[in-house]
């Protein structure tokens, strides 16, 4: 009777592994925003290999370092009250293209969140057919526009003037024919 329980335990085991690792959810499991584990789609979403992935600071995904840190916070704040965290936000592929992505997240260790977290996510895509070419530095700038970052904020935060910042912004206005800031939030949204 013992061993066929653990003939059953052990068939569970791989029975879980295997659902994780070839679930058609992008799946990671992080501790302290390292990558401990993720499935194959969640390395296809971002154009790795799985075990490219294994063991890097997840800052690697994201198109920028602010990004990262302000999503860890804002996580972390809303964690002080629940354990599920939910938001849309940039991501980079792996070819630097960037991409707007729902991310939902739950941890397993409540007094210190970062500790062991299980992650889904999701790109989240438009049906915008409009072929906008931005260059680098105004995709980094979107980024900054759509986490709510002004042209002074965002001049600090990448070291240049921020009339500099406000001639990329003005140009992003007329590439994607936005009006004002909540339209030119959402063309950006739409077509990065």
């Amino acid at each position: 009777m013992k061993g066929n329980i653990k003939s059953l335990i052990d068939t569970e085991l791989q029975l879980d592994k295997i659902a994780f690792i070839e679930s058609p959810a992008p799946l990671v499991v992080t501790s302290q925003r390292y990558i401990l584990r993720c499935s194959k789609s969640f390395a296809d979403l971002f154009g790795y290999k799985e075990e490219e992935l294994e063991g890097e600071l997840i800052l690697k995904l994201y198109p920028n370092s602010a990004d990262y840190y302000a999503i860890g916070q804002r996580c972390l704040k809303a964690m002080e009250s629940n354990t599920i965290y939910e938001d849309e936000r940039f991501m980079q592929h792996r070819n630097k293209q960037i991409f707007w992505a729902r991310a939902r997240g739950v941890t397993l260790t409540p007094n210190d969140p970062f500790e062991f977290m299980v992650w889904s996510f999701e790109r989240i895509r438009h049906h915008d057919t409009r072929v906008v070419k931005l260059t680098p530095r105004e995709r980094e700038i979107a980024g900054y526009i759509v986490n709510g970052l002004t042209c002074k904020e965002t001049a600090q935060i990448l070291d240049i003037s921020h009339r500099t910042v406000e001639v990329h912004r003005a140009r992003l206005m007329k590439k994607l024919e936005a009006k004002n800031t909540a339209e030119l939030v959402s063309k950006i949204v739409q077509v990065v």
